[in-house]
């Protein structure tokens, strides 16, 4: 999993679409939370979207590229989760993403 944020759910669903539309991703989520972070020497406090990527191991290193070249922020964040999922869950990725 994939999890990446964003300044607007539209800027979130625009790169969800072209992460599907690129084969490099099953499935994502979205939702809203409220981030407190260090930005030029203030805290800074903001609503922001995450967009939770679901893929496989071998995708993530042109998928990361695609985000950096797509996304909004100067400095995304982009942690890379690895995670056990259902088998069940797990095949159907994998067909998904063949």
């Amino acid at each position: 999993m994939v999890y990446i944020t964003f300044p607007t759910r539209e800027k979130a669903k625009k790169l969800a679409r072209l992460l599907l539309e690129s084969k490099l991703v099953a499935c994502c989520n979205i939702f809203s939370v409220e981030s407190l972070y260090w930005w030029k020497d203030r805290i800074e406090k903001t609503k922001e979207f995450v967009l939770i990527a679901k893929t496989l191991a071998h995708k993530i290193n042109k998928l990361v590229e695609l985000i950096k070249k797509n996304h909004p922020y100067s400095v995304p964040f982009i942690g890379i989760l690895n995670v056990s999922v259902n088998k069940d869950y797990c095949k159907w990725v994998k067909s998904v993403l063949k």
